[in-house]
Parts: structure tokens; sequence; C-alpha cells
């Protein structure tokens, strides 16, 4: 059973804007902590940023002031809006979920993932 779909990704130039989406299911968009991660080129996955049940939102220090995460709950969706996108954001970029929390310092284990959007941007 699919549980997070990502979709939005594609190949932008430097400077431009994108928008991630991940659609989850019913369950784990009632009771799971969500967030995006990515994983660059020959480099290992890293946190991007979180969102916990009440809203409050983390980031990477590499995003900060870049990119925003957003929650529809009526939707089922979480965003991930991408500025000013820069070369060494080309990565394939995950949802993913998981009931116990989810930190953007920590790639997990976490109970569920999407299988992934590729964001490719050019200098």
């Amino acid at each position: 059973q699919v549980q997070l779909v990502e979709s939005g990704g594609g190949s932008l130039q430097a400077g431009g804007s994108l928008t991630l989406s991940c659609a989850a299911s019913a369950y784990i968009a009632s009771n799971c902590f969500m967030g995006w991660f990515r994983q660059p080129p020959g480099k290992e996955r890293e946190g991007v940023a979180a969102i916990d049940s009440d809203g409050v939102t983390s980031y990477a220090d590499s995003v900060k002031g870049r990119f925003t995460i957003s929650k529809d709950n009526a939707k089922n969706t979480l965003y991930l809006h991408m500025n000013s996108l820069k070369p060494e954001d080309t990565a394939v970029y995950y949802c993913a979920a998981d009931e116990r929390g989810l930190w953007v310092g920590s790639v997990g284990p976490y109970n569920y993932w999407g299988q992934g959007t590729q964001v490719a941007v050019s200098s």
C-alpha cells in the first residue's frame, strides 16, 4: 500500500522556484510528523525541513530563508516551496513521516518514505 507519493520535481536554472508535493494517506497525515529529505548525487541523504503536529517547522541551515515547508490537512498533502534555487540543491527529494517524531538533523529510521522526486538545478 502506497503511503507517500511525491511530485513536482523537475529541471530548472539557478534562481528559479519549484514546489514539491507529497500526497499522504489519511492515517499518515493525521498521525505523523512529516518532513523532507534529499540525497544529492554521490552524497548521503540529508534533512531539509520538518513540520510537527502543531505546525512548528524546522529547517536545515542550507535552506533557511529559501525553502518553506507547509501542510494542507484538508488535502492530506505536504509541500516544500523552494525559492532561489542553487545548483547545490540538485538532489532526489524524499518525503518522510513517522508517528514518533521526525527531525531535520536525523535521517531516521522513519516508518514511511516516498519514492523520491528529482530536482536538477543548472547554473
